[in-house]
């Protein structure tokens, strides 16, 4: 039974390695030169590099020197693209940079027009002065309100000139009157005086005939 034990846990080790080893295997055959990421071409050129040890135990890697230049060339390729990518987002990022200035720009630009649209339509121009429209109303209700008083005086004063003409128009006919009587009375006091004067000279005219 516990031969048995043994054989089972001596395969299941066997196993475990073989999985390992064939991980690793198909790893290593991942790892290329020509391809991949510079972090896997480093790793390739390591683990294909021979290595050895001196006699202090130091350890040493003999590479070959053309996989070293590839490894260079892509290094540099790779340093190359991103300096060409990083000029690329920079040069996106100097436009949407100015986009936004100009749109910053233009935003402004509107709110000025906006500004000066809605103060356009809340006021009034009145002999070229620029008023509110509340200004406004208030001048036109004193303007109004003025008219109609001076309306309110001219009629006074119309209603007041029509009284006093009216006094004048009935004292002058009134004197008129008067003089027309007194006249009436001064010429029937002038024919009554003509009369007696007239009778007295009858009578000295009589009397002298009766003399002679």
């Amino acid at each position: 039974m516990n031969y048995i034990k043994s054989l089972a846990v001596l395969v299941c080790l066997f196993i475990g390695t073989l999985n390992s080893f064939a991980q690793a295997t198909q790893e290593e055959d991942k790892l290329s030169l020509d391809s991949g990421t510079i972090d896997n071409q480093f790793e390739y050129v390591i683990k294909k590099s021979s290595g050895w040890r001196d006699e202090r135990g130091q350890q040493y890697k003999v590479t070959k020197i053309n996989w070293l230049l590839d490894l260079k060339a892509h290094s540099l390729d790779s340093i190359n693209a991103i300096k060409k990518n990083l000029a690329e987002t920079q040069t996106l990022v100097d436009n949407q940079a100015k986009e936004i200035t100009d749109l910053k720009t233009n935003l402004s630009n509107t709110q000025t027009e906006l500004d000066k649209t809605h103060n356009e339509k809340n006021s009034m121009t009145i002999i070229g002065m620029q008023m509110s429209k509340s200004g406004y109303n208030a001048l036109m209700w004193f303007i109004i309100v003025s008219l109609i008083a001076l309306l309110g005086l001219f009629i006074y004063k119309f209603n007041n000139s029509n009284s006093v003409t009216k006094d004048a128009k009935r004292a002058l006919f009134e004197l008129e009157e008067e003089f027309d009587e007194h006249r009436k009375t001064a010429l029937e006091r002038e024919q009554k005086v003509r009369r007696q004067l007239q009778d007295e000279i009858n009578k000295q005219k009589a009397a002298k005939n009766n003399k002679k």
